[in-house]
């Protein structure tokens, strides 16, 4: 069993909040807009981080990460990119990428909107786990976190970090 975190559009910030969801999880999943190196150091010394690059990562991160990550993880394939809309939404790039890999698991990041979808016709879980950094519409800072085993996905638990705009502390001034 792996115990995940999934975050997204963290845009350089990491709320003091989450660390103790890192520390509970085996691996961190990061579905784009990084935003600086310090990030993924300070991730990467507690926890792995699976992740891909976003429209605001500059090139370092363009280097370490992909804009598409297909792998598995236990028995479930999962496909994350950044920038891939949502059921019925999906554009063309993502739709065939949806075609070839055929996905169990297929997330991304962008919208700032935290979305958990089943998606009937490409036989998939979407997942957006919302935005936890301070930049952007958002309201609320969100991660997700789930237990994959073998086959299955349990255990998922939306977690919430405190509106956008309220004082929080970023572990990486």
């Amino acid at each position: 069993m792996k115990k995940i975190l999934l975050i997204s559009d963290t845009h350089s910030w990491l709320d003091e909040k989450l660390i103790k969801h890192i520390n509970e999880c085996d691996e961190v999943w990061h579905a784009g807009d990084i935003g600086n190196d310090d990030l993924i150091n300070f991730i990467t010394k507690l926890k792995p981080m699976v992740a891909v690059f976003g429209n605001i990562d500059g090139q370092s991160i363009r280097i370490k990460f992909p804009e598409n990550n297909i792998f598995l993880c236990e028995e479930v394939k999962v496909l994350i990119t950044h920038i891939g809309g949502y059921p019925g939404k999906y554009p063309t790039r993502v739709k065939k990428l949806l075609q070839t890999h055929k996905p169990t698991v297929y997330i991304n990041g962008h919208s700032h909107i935290l979305k958990v979808i089943y998606d009937k016709e490409y036989n998939l879980l979407h997942l957006n786990p919302g935005a936890c950094g301070i930049q952007g519409f958002h309201n609320i800072k969100t991660a997700l976190k789930f237990n994959i085993c073998g086959k299955e996905i349990k255990n998922l638990a939306i977690i919430e970090l405190g509106k956008r705009n309220e004082q929080s502390k970023n572990v990486l001034l």
